[in-house]
């Protein structure tokens, strides 16, 4: 495999990984079990399909279709995203007050807040 597609591979992983904290729980238990063991355990499809009791070709499948539905949700919804967004202005907003960039980081602090009221329609 080419240094490429295993950061490739890795990426995915993480991505997966990520999504699953916000939509894990609309996953079935088994989705779970085998995003976890894929993600965080880095099993191969066959040791995952003996650790959870199906075939290579049934892992291979519910890896497919709860990562299809992982990123369904996040393109419907946008939480992991928005969070990302929080994050990283929050993030911003600290090291401007270390600085002592008080204005700046007011302006970051409205920019959150402008931008949860659109995604939430003013709630």
């Amino acid at each position: 495999m080419s240094e490429e597609r295993m950061a490739d591979e890795v990426s995915r992983k993480i991505e997966l990984a990520w999504l699953t904290a916000f939509y894990g729980g609309l996953l079935t238990d088994k989705q779970r079990q085998v995003l976890t063991l894929h993600c965080e355990e880095d099993l191969s499809l066959g040791e995952i399909a003996q650790e959870a009791g199906v075939s290579r070709q049934g892992v291979h499948d519910m890896l497919t279709r709860a990562a299809q539905r992982l990123f369904d949700m996040e393109e419907k919804l946008g939480m992991a995203a928005r969070f990302q967004r929080m994050e990283d202005g929050l993030e911003r907003c600290r090291t401007l007050l270390k600085e002592k960039r008080y204005d700046e980081a007011e302006g970051v602090i409205d920019t959150l807040i402008r931008l949860d009221q659109e995604e939430n329609n003013g709630l």
